[in-house]
């Protein structure tokens, strides 16, 4: 064996050193000092050295947490100090009782607490001695966990080594995935074809308990230290807050949401801040955790049965439950998405009494295997829509029934259309359809659309409500009578809507084309509708094929077009609107003005021009025959520039593509310095 140089051993430990630093700063302080390349050459640096002298391969080596070879099964690890579980509080009536009595045994008034969060995660004691981690278990029982060393050395926020430690520590604490974590997981598995996770918890313990810490090492786990076992060559502080300080002064991961309180308003209180704060934490927490402070009464209180007398657990209202599907409807939404919906025997779950949950859509309806009859897993967080997590086919009755997507829309008869990319199903009715009806109304008002100034949301609603229009066409109809009539619609009020629903009658094709509603079809898509059939009557008769020779017209927005003027009702509401007065100049096709400078030529723009608006901008683009789309890419042949422009100039300048002031594309477009031809 060759032996180690001794710069070789030094500059070894001087990066092991620097690299667990900057896994502390990085996953427990949430606050990196270099890039993730720096890192990663330095880790690659440490792995050469251990690479060429082996021995430098220590057991507290960050190289080390990539996971080894598989187990053929854990061992059982016998803790020095008994992992107790906690007495659960679940009403506040539970918290006062508490308090009482810590107060009666210790003959004491209000009570100085530590309280923190309570993680909904597994269980983990690590063992330290001489400040190097030597051993990590579960809970198990209590009294006898698993050995999962191997494991938890792949826990980036856990510290293989503790400067300045005692000689022996037991360190109590939670192992855990966070919420971004935990979804990106299950994305993983839904890419590769395999089963879900049903909550963040169950991953995380699957991942400990894996007898290949190779595959634990891709779980990014999460360690968060809560308390202490043993302890040998160490003087303890004399509160448990202290002792938590004192831990992360070891640069052990604990919970910044933390707090020293008093008295039992002091619980109740923090279990309110902690429970209004809990959606928006990075993790899940069940409830809280309350610890009577002063490590001396801790001794005084002692324990009960298998828990401590000095410490409760103050549960949240649980956040799934198990039911059972009744039936599975359809809702349909206000933009025409036909959601499935499991109607449930009646739980109570996150607060609340649950009769219905979504299912999002037919895909995640087959992926799930929820069928009616089924017993499923129902979860709700707080303010959180229902859902059903997943179903549990041990339960299953012999004559569950499968769900079938309808065909027709459960609420106007309408086609129900999919696209092949979507994974939701649409109602074809846009503008007959009484579940889309305001959506539609609204999109139709729109100033890009219509213009109808002054119809807004309150005042569709009330129209909406009280069924005086049904769809845009019955816009047309209405009169002052009516108007005048409705919540804070005065007289002057009107008058100015009906002068705005008279002035909107006129329009352009493009326009009118855009208000309709039709799935895929903005505003450039209708331009570019109305510039190549010029007539309404010739678009509606388009097949696919037709719609698919109109420049960036593919596939799926000519199915969506084709299917919509195919539904008789919006057939029907486009007459209507011309019976109204509605209408809108028709040509033979509105071709590109021929040999202009913008003809056929690509546009983007950025910034605020001094005189145009981007709209007005547009628009003179497009009557030259240019085209203005949203990005910066090979094909762009102008980015017009005004004050503050944002990354697409950037972009222009590395691409080489030619850059035009206000005046240079007035100038290109052979406008006047004043906007006029």
């Amino acid at each position: 064996m060759i032996p180690v140089p001794v710069p070789v051993a030094e500059l070894a430990h001087f990066l092991r050193a620097e690299i667990e630093r900057h896994n502390y700063l990085y996953h427990v302080l949430d606050a990196p000092e270099i890039p993730d390349a720096e890192y990663d050459r330095l880790f690659r640096k440490l792995q050469a050295l251990e690479g060429d002298y082996p021995e430098l391969a220590l057991p507290d080596s960050p190289t080390q947490r990539v996971g080894a070879a598989p187990l053929a099964a854990f061992s059982q690890v016998v803790h020095r100090v008994p992992m107790l579980s906690l007495n659960n509080a679940f009403f506040e009536a539970d918290v006062l009782a508490f308090d009482r009595r810590v107060q009666e045994v210790l003959g004491a008034g209000d009570i100085d607490y530590a309280v923190e969060p309570k993680f909904d995660g597994l269980a983990i004691n690590l063992i330290y001695q001489n400040g190097v981690l030597v051993q990590a278990a579960t809970r198990g029982d209590g009294a006898t966990g698993e050995d999962v060393t191997a494991n938890l050395r792949t826990v980036n926020s856990v510290p293989l080594r503790l400067a300045g430690a005692p000689s022996l520590l037991e360190v109590r604490g939670e192992v855990l995935m966070q919420k971004a974590d935990f979804a990106a997981l299950n994305a993983q598995q839904r890419d590769k074809g395999e089963k879900e996770f049903v909550n963040p918890r169950n991953a995380a313990a699957g991942s400990l308990r894996q007898l290949d810490s190779r595959i634990t090492a891709t779980r990014h786990l999460t360690f968060f230290a809560y308390g202490i076992g043993a302890a040998e060559g160490v003087a303890l502080p004399h509160s448990h807050g202290e002792l938590m300080s004192l831990l992360e002064c070891w640069h052990l991961p604990v919970c910044n949401e933390r707090s020293v309180v008093r008295g039992a308003a002091g619980l109740l209180d923090y279990y309110r801040r902690i429970g209004e704060k809990r959606p928006s934490l990075p993790y899940d927490i069940d409830g809280v955790v309350y610890k009577v402070n002063d490590l001396r009464a801790q001794d005084e209180l002692g324990f009960v049965s298998r828990a401590p007398r000095w410490a409760v657990a103050h549960k949240f209202p649980a956040e799934e439950a198990l039911t059972v599907v009744e039936d599975i409807t359809v809702q349909v939404g206000r933009t025409g998405t036909l959601t499935p919906v499991a109607r449930l025997k009646a739980v109570f779950v996150g607060g609340a009494t649950v009769t219905n949950a979504t299912l999002h859509n037919e895909d995640e309806v087959r992926r799930k295997d929820v069928r009616i009859g089924d017993t499923v897993i129902v979860r709700r967080a707080g303010d959180v829509i229902p859902e059903v997590v997943g179903s549990v086919p041990e339960q299953r009755p012999a004559d569950a029934r499968e769900f079938e997507m309808p065909t027709a829309c459960p609420v106007c008869g309408s086609q129900v259309v999919r696209l092949p990319d979507e994974a939701a199903a649409r109602c074809s009715g846009g503008l007959y359809c009484p579940a889309q009806r305001k959506q539609a109304l609204l999109h139709f008002a729109s100033r890009r659309a219509m213009d109808i100034e002054g119809l807004g949301d309150k005042l569709v609603d009330q129209l909406v409500d009280r069924e005086l229009v049904k769809n845009p066409a019955d816009l047309y109809r209405l009169g002052m009578a009516i108007l005048a009539n409705l919540e804070r619609m005065a007289e002057k009020s009107a008058e100015n809507l009906l002068e705005a629903l008279e002035k909107s009658k006129a329009t352009t094709l493009a326009r009118f084309v855009y208000a309709l509603g039709i799935r895929n079809v903005g505003e450039a898509t209708a331009k570019e509708l109305a510039r190549h059939f010029g007539k309404l009557d010739a678009l509606a008769a388009a097949s696919e094929e037709v719609l698919q020779q109109v420049p960036d017209i593919g596939p799926i927005v000519a199915q969506s077009i084709a299917q919509f003027f195919a539904e008789k009702h919006n057939l029907d509401v486009i007459n209507s609107l011309r019976d109204a007065g509605v209408h809108w100049q028709e040509s033979g096709g509105v071709q590109p003005a021929p040999g202009g400078a913008a003809s056929g030529k690509t546009f983007v723009l950025t910034g605020t021009l001094p005189h145009f608006s981007r709209d007005e901008t547009k628009e003179k683009i497009e009557a030259q025959g240019g085209k203005v789309v949203g990005s910066v890419s090979k094909k762009t042949d102008f980015v017009v520039v005004g004050a503050e422009p944002g990354s697409k100039y950037a972009k222009a300048l590395e691409l080489g593509v030619t850059i035009l002031d206000e005046a240079g594309l007035l100038e290109l477009l052979n406008f006047k310095p004043d906007g006029s031809v």
